[in-house]
C-alpha cells in the first residue's frame, strides 16, 4: 500500500465509484465494486478503521440479546438481523482465518430455571446459523465443568451454558480489506477529508474536494458515483452535498475497560446476560487481555472521539463482580477505548427520546435523487458483507453493470496460503521467539514471512518493540512500507493494537516507534519529537479521563 502511488492515481483518474470513509463497510464496499471491475477510489479522513470499525467488542455474532428482544417483542425486523449475522459469521472467519477465529463463550446462570431459559434461547440462536457454520453447539455446564472452563467464576453459580460465535481482530480486519480492494485495483488513500464537492448544471455530484492531512494540500477527485460510509459522521456528508436532507443516524458510546486475563482465566469469554440498566456486558479475552464492555449510551457530537470515563469504569466493574470471585480493583484497568455506534433511526424518530439500545443495527442504502450521493447507513460489523453488497448492487444498478457479488469466497489479504502451522514454520525459519511467531502469523497471516525476512535487512529489527509485547521492529517498518501507516498511533493502536490494551507499555513503545518511523518517512528531529509529544499527550488525556494513576 504505497500512498504516494495510490494518491497520484486518485489525482490524475477519474473513477466510477468514490468511496468515503474506509471503515469496515467502506473497505467492503471497494473490494465487492472493485471485484465486479468498476474502477474504484476509496478515501478515509483519517487512518483506515480509525473510528467505529476498530472500537468494537471483537465479536462476530448475531446477537444474543437481539434474539431476545425480537422473541419478547415478535419483532421480525430484529429477527432478520440476528439470522443475517449468523449467515455471515462463517464467511467472516472463512475468508480471513488469520484475523478470526470461534470463540466460546459462557453465561453463568444461578438456578435450574435460569439454566433452562438460557439453554433453550441459546439452542434457538443456534438454528439460525447457517448450515455451512462448524461451530460447536450450546451446550449446558454443570458448576464443577464451568469452573474448569473459566476458574475465576464465582463458585456460587448453579452452572452455565456454553455457546459459540466467531471473534475478529476488528482494525486488521479492515485493513485487510482496504489491502484487498487496492489488490483487485482500487485506489485507496488514508488522511484525505472531502472539505468542498463540485457539482453539475442539475446539481449532482461530479467531483469531490479533499485535504491531505499530512501535507495540507487540496484537490479534487472525479467519479460517476459517490458512495458515503462514514458510519456515526454520515449526517455530515450528506448536508455536505445537500443540507436539505433530514437527519438519520442516531450515534450511540460503547466503551470497553481492559484488565488482565487473569480476572477470568482461560480462552473462553463471558457473557453478562443483565445489568442493572437491561444491557449486555461482555468479557472477551483478546491479545492476553480481558475487554470489558460495552456500554450504550446516546451522544448528539460524533467528531470528539469518545474515551472510557471514571463512571464508565465503575458500571463495568459493578457489573463484573458477582460473577467472579477476587475483588475487582480499579487499578487493575490498564487501558480502555471508546466507540459510536452508527444507529439508524427512521427519519420521524431521530429527535425523539428513543433509548439506543431499542434501535435496530440494520442497515440501509439511500439515494439521495437531488445530488446523486448513495449512503449506507446503520449496520453492523458481522453483516459489513451484506452491507456491502446491498450497496454496491444500487450502484451496478445506476451504472447498467450486470456482475454480481462474489466477495462471500474471496479471500482477503494475508489468507491465501495461511495455515495455522505457520508459528511453527516461522519459529523453524527465523528463530524468532515463540510468542512473537504466533503474534505474527494471527496479525498478518501469510505476509508474517514478509515481515520476518525484514529482519536479513537490520539484525536490531528482531528485537521486541517493548519488553512484556511479542511485537518486534520489524513490524514498524513493514507497516510504515506496505500497510500506509503513516503516525504513531497508527501502528501503536490499529497495526499491532497495543493502545487498546496497554497504555503503559504504549508509551514506553512510542520513541522506539518514532524513531523507526522517522527513518522511513524521513522525519525531521523536530518532526520525530513532535509525533512522540503529541502521542504521549493523547495517552494522557486518556488516562486524565479515568482517574487512574496509568503512568510508568
Amino acid at each position: 500500500m504505497n500512498r504516494n502511488q495510490n494518491i497520484r492515481r486518485l489525482r490524475d483518474e477519474s473513477f466510477d465509484l468514490c468511496i468515503i470513509g474506509a471503515g469496515a463497510s467502506g473497505a467492503g464496499c471497494a473490494l465487492d465494486a472493485a471485484l465486479r471491475g468498476l474502477r474504484v477510489a476509496l478515501i478515509e479522513r483519517d487512518d483506515f478503521a480509525s473510528s467505529t470499525s476498530s472500537k468494537s467488542t471483537k465479536l462476530v455474532h448475531g446477537g444474543v440479546r437481539y434474539l431476545e428482544q425480537a422473541i419478547k417483542n415478535l419483532d421480525f425486523a430484529q429477527l432478520r438481523q440476528v439470522r443475517h449475522g449468523l449467515q455471515e459469521r462463517h464467511l467472516v472467519i472463512q475468508n480471513a482465518p488469520h484475523l478470526a477465529h470461534p470463540l466460546g463463550l459462557l453465561t453463568p446462570v444461578f438456578s435450574w430455571w435460569e439454566s433452562m431459559y438460557f439453554s433453550i434461547g441459546l439452542h434457538l440462536y443456534g438454528l439460525f446459523a447457517s448450515g455451512k457454520d462448524r461451530l460447536p453447539k450450546s451446550r449446558r455446564l454443570s458448576r464443577k465443568e464451568a469452573l474448569a472452563f473459566m476458574p475465576g467464576l464465582h463458585p456460587r453459580i448453579y452452572g452455565a451454558v456454553l455457546y459459540y460465535d466467531g471473534q475478529l481482530d476488528d482494525a486488521r480486519y479492515a485493513l485487510a480489506l482496504a489491502q484487498s480492494a487496492m489488490q483487485a485495483g482500487a485506489a485507496t488513500a488514508n488522511y484525505l477529508e472531502v472539505i468542498d464537492c463540485q457539482k453539475d448544471t442539475s446539481g449532482k455530484v461530479q467531483s469531490v474536494l479533499v485535504k491531505d492531512h499530512l501535507n495540507g494540500e487540496t484537490f479534487p477527485i472525479r467519479a460517476k458515483h459517490f458512495l458515503n460510509c462514514t458510519g456515526p459522521g454520515a449526517d455530515t456528508v450528506r448536508h455536505l452535498v445537500n443540507p436539505q436532507l433530514p437527519l438519520r443516524i442516531r450515534p450511540s458510546k460503547g466503551v470497553h475497560a481492559v484488565l488482565p486475563l487473569e480476572i477470568l482465566g482461560g480462552n473462553t469469554a463471558l457473557l453478562i446476560p443483565k445489568t442493572k440498566d437491561g444491557r449486555v456486558v461482555f468479557a472477551v479475552p483478546f491479545k492476553d487481555s480481558l475487554l470489558l464492555g460495552t456500554t450504550d449510551d446516546p451522544v448528539t457530537d460524533t467528531h470528539t472521539e469518545p474515551v472510557l470515563e471514571s463512571k464508565e469504569i465503575d458500571f463495568l466493574l459493578e457489573t463484573l463482580q458477582p460473577f467472579v470471585q477476587k475483588p475487582v480493583r480499579r487499578d487493575m484497568v490498564r487501558a480502555g477505548f471508546g466507540g459510536l455506534r452508527p444507529l439508524l433511526a427512521a427519519v420521524d424518530r431521530v429527535h425523539k427520546k428513543v433509548k439506543t439500545k431499542s434501535l435496530l443495527r440494520d442497515h440501509e442504502v439511500e439515494h439521495d435523487p437531488v445530488s446523486g450521493l448513495f449512503s449506507l447507513l446503520g449496520g453492523k460489523w458481522t453483516t459489513y458483507r451484506l452491507m456491502a453488497r446491498d450497496a454496491v448492487d444500487a450502484i451496478c444498478k445506476a451504472l447498467n453493470v450486470q456482475e454480481a457479488c462474489t466477495t462471500a469466497s474471496h479471500l482477503l489479504a494475508g489468507a491465501q496460503g495461511w495455515s495455522a502451522d505457520l508459528p511453527q514454520i516461522l519459529q523453524s525459519e527465523y528463530g524468532l521467539d515463540t510468542d512473537t511467531c504466533a503474534h505474527l502469523s494471527q496479525t498478518y497471516g501469510a505476509n508474517a514471512r514478509k515481515v520476518a525476512n525484514l529482519v536479513k535487512e537490520r539484525s536490531e529489527w528482531a528485537s521486541r518493540i517493548v519488553p512484556g509485547f511479542p511485537a518486534i521492529c520489524a513490524e514498524i517498518v513493514f507497516a510504515t512500507r506496505f500497510e500506509m501507516a503513516c503516525t504513531l498511533r497508527d501502528f501503536i493502536a490499529r497495526r499491532i493494537r497495543l493502545e487498546i490494551i496497554d497504555w503503559r507499555l504504549a508509551r514506553q513503545a512510542a520513541p522506539t516507534v518514532a524513531q523507526i518511523m522517522a527513518e522511513e518517512l524521513v522525519w525531521t528531529q523536530q518532526e520525530k519529537q513532535a509525533q512522540t509529544n503529541a502521542y504521549k499527550s493523547l495517552l494522557d488525556s486518556f488516562e486524565s479521563h479515568t482517574d487512574n494513576a496509568i503512568n510508568p
